[in-house]
């Protein structure tokens, strides 16, 4: 998956959520549209077609990510 916005570092990334911004999060793709609301996901980056640098496991409540590994 990955976060609405195309974070280039996982640094940045967690940056985002530190600061309080509502950060969302999708799944491209065929696959897509049936991500989880509530629980554990797995999120990559930075966005296809570059390769992916970092990943993250995130804890995700009411369809907002709420906290980064």
């Amino acid at each position: 998956m990955y976060t609405t916005r195309n974070f280039k570092t996982k640094k940045a990334f967690k940056e985002a959520l530190a600061l309080g911004l509502k950060l969302t999060y999708f799944q491209p793709g065929p696959f897509g549209g049936n991500e989880k609301q509530d629980g554990t996901i797995a999120i990559e980056g930075p966005h296809y077609p570059a390769p992916h640098t970092w990943y993250a496991t995130c804890k995700v409540e009411g369809g907002y990510i709420v906290s980064i590994k």
